[in-house]
């Protein structure tokens, strides 16, 4: 007995499987900086500002090669774009858990975003384009299951390993895994479980940005901007905030940050089974407009109740909320563009606006610190929430 019910199921089964160990690996190492920084600061290792440009430059190499890789991902076979990203990654990974070396250390770690950047829109081509719908939504949502346990993993290590160790760990998980998802991929093209589909033609001018426009591409370009500083710029600084601002030890504020990673990781599920799927009816409008003032309210909060434990509380919601109309954009949205030969390219160029935002806050979030102080900073998220609201409320046609 197959616990599988058709074919297409278990190629289904196939294809998001590898992705989301991929997925997992790369968020991994995405997130070992913001984790372990508390503990680099704490040795007098870095200082908060140059950690803050490792994550900013990290964040902008990962920008732009979300776009160009998107662009690429059409082109290009997804075997060599996911195995070599991962591997590539891997290498840089190592080499920062070896050398003291500030100018090294800043371009290896920006490489890294680069070659990280080579793993999210070619996956999503390869499931909207290879999978049913119904199935595409399961594996988009594994990949964003595998973006929240990425953390927890790092989490984990950081308490056992010191935090060089764990940089080892990491650029060894990723060149393993980098391998495996290649061979994995070359098995699937040659028994015809995966295939690739052009992008589509047109006689007009400019005529895939006008298929993209079509499918309100503008309107989630700033779907993407929003929730790309929470997903990344703010909680890359859950841990220093938890320690700064909280006055936590730099181990309780990493487990608490676990605690809260591991939570997160139902956020997919929740928001898209439940709450997209069940009660709204899959109407991604009112799905966004729900959570994005959700987080907003969460950040009010934050700023308005001073007990630790409740701060932290509001502070989970928030990010949660706002994860909600993530898994909109990415599970939803992405996958809609099926038809149009273009979900690598489209999915490039949201992934690019979503970290090329994050990257600028990212920056202005280590200045705003000293500049404004945490409270006030917690406000500026809040707002950021609200014109959330503003941008998914539809516009009435006269």
């Amino acid at each position: 007995m197959t616990i599988f019910k058709t074919k297409d199921a278990k190629n289904a089964f196939y294809i998001g499987a590898i992705c989301v160990l991929g997925y997992v690996a790369c968020y991994f190492a995405k997130n070992l900086l913001g984790v372990v920084s508390p503990y680099m600061i704490e040795e007098g290792f870095y200082d908060i500002q140059y950690i803050g440009l490792l994550s900013t430059s990290n964040m902008l190499f990962y920008a732009v090669g979300q776009l160009a890789n998107g662009i690429i991902g059409d082109r290009i076979k997804s075997k060599y774009m996911i195995g070599f990203g991962l591997t590539f990654s891997g290498i840089c990974y190592l080499i920062m858990a070896f050398s003291d070396v500030r100018m090294l250390v800043t371009a290896v770690y920006s490489l890294s975003g680069f070659f990280l950047s080579m793993l999210y829109a070619p996956m999503m081509k390869v499931i909207a384009e290879n999978t049913r719908p119904i199935h595409a939504i399961r594996c988009s949502l594994g990949l964003t299951f595998a973006s929240l346990t990425g953390t927890p993993i790092v989490g984990i290590l950081a308490i056992v390993f010191r935090w060089n160790m764990v940089f080892v760990v990491c650029g060894f998980t990723l060149i393993f895994i980098g391998v495996l998802s290649f061979i994995c991929f070359h098995r699937f093209e040659k028994s015809g479980i995966i295939q690739y589909k052009q992008i589509q033609k047109t006689s007009e001018k400019g005529g895939g940005i006008k298929i993209l426009l079509q499918h309100a591409i503008i309107k989630f370009s700033f779907v993407a901007i929003l929730t790309g500083i929470v997903r990344t710029s703010v909680v890359f600084w859950i841990p220093t905030y938890l320690s700064q601002y909280l006055e936590l030890s730099s181990a309780s504020a990493t487990t608490i940050f676990t605690v809260m990673s591991i939570a997160q990781a139902v956020t997919p599920y929740v928001s898209m089974v439940l709450l997209y799927d069940k009660l709204l009816k899959r109407n991604v409008n009112v799905m966004l407009i729900v959570t994005f003032a959700s987080s907003a309210l969460s950040f009010l909060m934050m700023y308005i109740v001073s007990n630790g434990a409740v701060n932290i509380l509001f502070f989970f919601l928030a990010i949660l909320t706002a994860n909600g109309a993530s898994c909109a954009l990415w599970n939803a949205y992405c996958p809609s563009l099926k038809d149009t030969g273009m979900v690598s390219t489209a999915t490039g160029y949201l992934d690019f606006l979503s970290y090329a935002a994050a990257a600028l806050a990212n920056q202005l979030f280590a200045n705003a610190v000293s500049d404004i102080g945490w409270g006030n900073l917690i406000l500026v998220w809040g707002a950021l929430m609200l014109a959330g609201v503003l941008v998914a409320a539809p516009i009435r046609k006269k």
